[in-house]
C-alpha cells in the first residue's frame, strides 16, 4: 500500500493504473477509521482493481470551530487497517495541499439540504459537496462508495453526481453496527464510559418506532412517543427525529411503498452528536 500527501504524486500512481485499463474505486473519509468503513473497503477491493482511501478532516464541512479541534486524527492506525483490508493507495492532504486558496464556490442543494442537518449544521452541504468534487476530480474513480449511516449525505452526492456529471457510480453501502446496535461512528470513541452504555437506546428507540409505524400506527404519535423515549432516559438532547420520504429528505404524514421510508434521528450525548436512520 501507498499513501500519498500531494494531488500530483497521487495522479501519476492513478494515471499509470489508467493506463493499463485498470478499475479504480474511491472511498472518502476524514480518518478516525472503523468497521464501517472497512466494509466500504472490502465493496471496493472486490469490485475494482485498485482501491484509494482518502483521510482528510475537511475544515470546509464544519460550522462549529471545537467539533473540528477534537476530531479525532489517527492516520497511522488508520493506514494499519486500511493496509490490512487490502486498500492499495492512501490519499492524506495537508489543508494547504487540498486548498491552495480558500475556496469561494458555493454549493447549494436546494431541498435536500434546508432539513436535518442542513437545518441543524449551515453550509456543511456546501463543504461536503466541494470536497467531494475535489476528490472526485483528483482521483477520478469508476466507483465511490458511502455509507447508509449518512443517508443524506449520501442523497447530497448523488445530486452533486447528476448535476455535474461525473462519469461514475455511487455504492452504498448498508450500515454497520456493534453488536449492541449502536451505528458504527467516528465519534463514537469521544463517548466516556456511561455515554458509550446509554448510545444503544439510540437504535432500539428507532427500531421500536419502525415496527409501530409499520404496524400502521400514526406518523405524528410515533414520533411523539420516541421522542419522550429520549427524553426520559435523561441523558440524551435531541435534535432532530422525522419520518421522512429518502429521494425528498422531507418528513412525511404517510408511509410511502416499501424502502422508500426513512425514520431519521441526530442527538447529542454529553457534547458528541450521534446519527442513525433505519429505512423501511
Amino acid at each position: 500500500m501507498e499513501v500519498f500527501t500531494s494531488v500530483k504524486s497521487l495522479r501519476i500512481f492513478l494515471d499509470q493504473q489508467l493506463s493499463h485499463q485498470k478499475t479504480i474505486g474511491l472511498i472518502p473519509t476524514m480518518g478516525a477509521l472503523h468497521e464501517g468503513h472497512i466494509s466500504l473497503i472490502d465493496a471496493s477491493v472486490k469490485e475494482n482493481d485498485i482501491t484509494v482511501c482518502s483521510i482528510f478532516v475537511n475544515p470546509v464541512q464544519f460550522n462549529n470551530p471545537e467539533d473540528l479541534l477534537k476530531y479525532p486524527r489517527t492516520l497511522e492506525a488508520d493506514c494499519q487497517m486500511l493496509e490490512k483490508a487490502g486498500c492499495d493507495a492512501v490519499f492524506a492532504p495537508s489543508v494547504e495541499e487540498m486548498y491552495p486558496e480558500p475556496p469561494l464556490l458555493t454549493m447549494n442543494f436546494g431541498a435536500l439540504e434546508n432539513v436535518m442537518e442542513g437545518a441543524s449544521r449551515p453550509g456543511h452541504f456546501n463543504g461536503v459537496g466541494i470536497v467531494v468534487s475535489r476528490l472526485f476530480n483528483i482521483a477520478r474513480p469508476h466507483h465511490a462508495y458511502f455509507g447508509q449511516k449518512d443517508l443524506q449525505q449520501v442523497s447530497v452526492i448523488k445530486r452533486l453526481i447528476t448535476d455535474l456529471a461525473f462519469d461514475l457510480k455511487l455504492v452504498v453501502c448498508p450500515t454497520v453496527r456493534e453488536t449492541d446496535g449502536l451505528a458504527m461512528s467516528s465519534r463514537n470513541r469521544r463517548l466516556n464510559d456511561e455515554e458509550r452504555n446509554t448510545a444503544p437506546y439510540i437504535y432500539q428507540i428507532l427500531s421500536a418506532a419502525k415496527e409501530e409505524l409499520l404496524r400502521g400506527r400514526d406518523i405524528w404519535e410515533v414520533t411523539a412517543a420516541a421522542q419522550g423515549r429520549f427524553a426520559a432516559i435523561g441523558s440524551f438532547t435531541l435534535d432532530y427525529l422525522e419520518v421522512v420520504d429518502i429521494k425528498t429528505l422531507q418528513p412525511i404524514q404517510e408511509l410511502g411503498p416499501e424502502g422508500s421510508n426513512a425514520i431519521c434521528v441526530a442527538t447529542f450525548l454529553g457534547p458528541v452528536r450521534l446519527i442513525d436512520n433505519l429505512i423501511f
